[in-house]
């Protein structure tokens, strides 16, 4: 846990400190991707509520998705079709049904708590 919370603010400090400026042809590539790993993030979220958390599967997970809705935007982008709305719709879904599932079992648990 520590880790983590050292590990996001190293990331904020960076980002703050630090600008980076992406050209505006990147930004569904990137925006694609950001949504893929937020995913991946809110995924690793609830499989540690649920204490079924697997690094491994985070992290390749999170690389995965982030690369592959990147290249499908990519792809879609050489092709002239817009094959991101399918990643954005597939992480997007996921995005919200996995914090839907997280506010639940953190209210199961805190229902125990007080049950206790």
């Amino acid at each position: 846990m520590l880790i983590a919370i050292i590990g996001i603010v190293l990331g904020l400090a960076i980002g703050y400190f630090i600008p980076i400026s992406i050209g505006i042809s990147y930004s569904v590539y990137i925006s694609v991707g950001l949504l893929a790993a937020i995913d991946s993030v809110f995924g690793g979220v609830r499989a540690n509520l649920e204490e079924k958390f697997d690094t491994l599967v985070f992290i390749t997970g999170f690389f995965t998705n982030a690369i592959l809705a990147m290249f499908l935007a990519y792809v879609g982008d050489n092709l002239g079709v817009p094959l991101y709305y399918a990643a954005v719709f597939v992480f997007g879904t996921r995005f919200f049904k996995n914090l839907s599932i997280i506010r639940r079992v953190f209210l199961e648990k805190v229902r125990k708590h007080e049950n206790a």
